[in-house]
């Protein structure tokens, strides 16, 4: 039986064994070696991780700045709306006052009528919860440090106790604040302990006047 004819490439594979060889498909990498076709691609893959943890990192960095700005638009909405009434308080505190003015002349007082007496008390205490749901806060700093951001001292009392120097020991007229913020300041009494000075200088300034 007669053989097919070979083809020309087998041929010369038979003819010529380099042109086998020089026939032969090249390696991957365009002729690089293993070892360095294995190093450009920890390359490439060092350079991707690197683009990898940039991007992560801001992503991140934008995720937590997203997230503060919504904490602050949160804080601020919040601050808002403790403090809007406070203009409604600071103008219906003076009413508040009216009504504890009458209150504290016990002698005209008790002369009104009870059933009148009793319903105008009722009113003020009703005046006086509502304010109070909305911030309001009686300052009643007896026994307190004096502070002169916080207290208004109109009178002064010489006690011998070191530790009482410089406190609250009554409160003239109640002070009001909304939360934090202090609407109207308490007038206060305040302790005082004198030196051998000003003890000398007052028992002077006592026998001039006398």
């Amino acid at each position: 039986m007669a053989q097919e004819p070979q083809d020309e490439q087998d041929i010369k594979y038979e003819t010529d064994p380099e042109g086998a060889e020089n026939a032969a498909p090249k390696k991957a990498g365009f002729g690089k070696s293993e070892s360095e076709v294995v190093a450009d691609l920890k390359e490439k893959l060092a350079v991707a991780l690197k683009e990898k943890q940039e991007y992560l990192d801001k992503w991140q960095r934008g995720a937590a700045e997203f997230q503060n700005a919504r904490k602050r638009d949160a804080e601020d909405n919040d601050r808002f709306r403790k403090y809007a009434a406070e203009n409604l308080v600071s103008e219906l505190l003076p009413v508040l006052e009216s009504f504890n003015m009458a209150f504290s002349n016990k002698e005209v007082w008790d002369k009104v009528d009870k059933n009148w007496r009793t319903g105008v008390e009722y009113i003020a205490n009703q005046l006086k919860g509502v304010l109070e749901s909305n911030g309001l806060k009686e300052l009643n700093p007896i026994g307190e440090k004096f502070d002169p951001m916080l207290h208004e001292a109109v009178e002064f009392e010489e006690v011998a106790d070191e530790p009482k120097n410089q406190t609250v020991t009554a409160v003239i007229h109640k002070g009001y604040a909304f939360y934090d913020r202090v609407l109207k300041a308490p007038k206060v009494k305040v302790a005082e302990t004198r030196t051998g000075t000003d003890q000398t200088q007052t028992d002077a300034e006592k026998e001039k006047t006398a």
